[in-house]
């Protein structure tokens, strides 16, 4: 009797989600033994036990798409949406697992999924996990898959706001996602070639930028292009943060943070300056040749794992070559940009700048 195993993607969609699905998929069915069903819309469909057997004409030609063949959702285990209330589902799920005689979990996800994975496995399951995000702030993890898909948008759109900038002279705001960290905007910024980057890590003072973009000026630069990530916080919002209830106050001004930097801009510059917020478009089409051979090799790893009966771990990448982290370190903790981080140096050294 052959083994069945679950698999699922939670949060938001990332580019090498289906290679990663597929790649687990065929290196179990290659091996033979294992049966492997994927439960649709994340831990939603785990709790309404709906999944789909995923054989291999399911698995054939997925590796280019985008998104996941299998749905996604935010809901949690222990906060899930039922009849209008938010209740803790983690007991339905645990019933629904060994209804279904798994022999184990593996789940695809960024840090809220480690975490909820790591809450399932407390609760006596089997669970691997696989670490997806466009933000790459994943712990333990030199990278997460779909974080080069998305620079490489966001890169392209830095290289295409360019052209107008400079047909204009104007001052180009380029808002990236990336949730509480800089990662995205940090690689597209340096990749495209941006006049200033701002990002959660180093909170800016808006002179500060206003300075730089008046040096560029006299120096007979007609145009900047400002990358911020749209986590990034002026140093006044850095200390509203510190207030007894500053997250909520900084969650509302971040909101308008982009447009009002712009403002603010052209007050302090007299040049005129425009918004550009990416928004999804980062997380869509189809991944890029890295993030399918990412994707790839940590499915595969996952299943050989999987083979050894082997659980309770999160597949990584650290210096080039993949690893199992236990999951009670990666649930948790998010990898912001360390100070001293080498592209942070190198973005000083040619001249970019940080807002402070």
């Amino acid at each position: 009797m052959s083994k069945l195993i679950g698999i699922l993607t939670s949060g938001g969609d990332t580019p090498g989600l289906n290679s990663a699905i597929r790649a687990v998929g065929k290196t179990l069915l290659h091996e033979g033994g294992y049966t492997l069903i994927g439960y649709l819309d994340g831990y939603r469909g785990l709790m309404e036990n709906r999944f789909v057997e995923l054989n291999d004409a399911y698995l054939s030609g997925i590796i280019t798409r985008g998104g996941t063949i299998l749905g996604s959702s935010r809901d949690k285990p222990h906060k899930m949406p039922v009849g209008g209330k938010i209740m803790d589902m983690t007991d339905v799920i645990v019933e629904n697992y060994h209804s279904n005689h798994l022999s184990g979990l593996v789940c695809l996800g960024g840090g809220g999924t480690q975490k909820n994975s790591y809450r399932l496995a407390s609760a006596g399951l089997n669970v691997l996990t696989l670490p997806k995000t466009i933000d790459n702030d994943v712990m333990h993890t030199d990278v997460s898959f779909g974080y080069d898909t998305a620079m490489m948008i966001a890169t392209e759109a830095v290289d295409r706001l360019h052209s107008t900038a400079s047909s204009h002279h104007r001052i180009i705001i380029l808002e990236t996602m990336g949730h509480k960290v800089g990662w995205l905007a940090l690689g597209a910024g340096l990749a495209g070639g941006a006049d200033v980057i701002l990002l959660p890590e180093i909170p800016y003072d808006e002179q500060v930028v206003a300075d730089a973009i008046l040096r560029r000026t006299r120096e007979g630069k007609k145009f900047s292009i400002v990358v911020v990530a749209e986590g990034a916080m002026s140093k006044s919002m850095a200390k509203v943060l510190e207030e007894e209830d500053g997250k909520e106050k900084v969650e509302e001004m971040l909101k308008t943070r982009t447009p009002q930097l712009a403002a603010n801009l052209e007050r302090l510059t007299g040049r005129e300056a425009r918004v550009t917020i990416l928004g999804y478009v980062q997380r869509g089409g189809t991944p890029t040749p890295y993030d399918r051979l990412l994707s790839t090799s940590l499915g595969s790893r996952c299943a050989q794992e999987i083979m050894k009966d082997k659980w309770g771990n999160m597949m990584a990448v650290q210096d080039n070559k993949i690893v199992t982290v236990p999951l009670e370190k990666v649930a948790g903790p998010v990898k912001y940009i360390p100070k001293d981080h080498y592209l942070i140096t190198c973005a000083k050294d040619i001249g970019v700048c940080l807002g402070s």
